[in-house]
């Protein structure tokens, strides 16, 4: 699966769980870590991991499988798929780390453009 696909099932996934603030962003041109970063805020500590949990079921379905996961029992995590990234913050760790800031470089995706409505499923 192109890491833009993977960015998209991960995205209409936290969406579909009323995460907030989505923000994506392409980064393959500035770094050699990921093409693209998704990063979502999360209401509770509960919902942080329900969005985590929600991603990586999504993108198992496809045969998609994490390298690695940070964060499991904080506000923050991070599930690596390699190519994408994705962070699931609580309102304050967003707050606190800046990653929307320090990412500002990259390309800014408009997810109007990737995520699915209610009304196409």
């Amino acid at each position: 699966m192109e890491a833009f696909e993977i960015l998209k099932v991960a995205a209409n996934a936290v969406n579909e769980r009323k995460a907030r603030d989505l923000f994506a962003v392409e980064v393959g041109e500035i770094t050699i870590l990921a093409e693209y970063l998704l990063m979502a805020t999360a209401t509770s500590s509960t919902h942080v991991r329900a969005l985590a949990e929600e991603v990586e079921a999504k993108l198992s379905e496809k045969g998609i499988e994490p390298h690695h996961i940070e964060g499991k029992a904080t506000g923050w995590i991070l599930l690596d798929y390699n190519e994408v990234i994705v962070h699931i913050f609580s309102r304050e760790a967003r707050e606190f780390y800046g990653l929307d800031r320090i990412w500002s470089d990259g390309n800014v995706i408009n997810l109007d453009d990737i995520l699915v409505s209610e009304q196409e499923d």
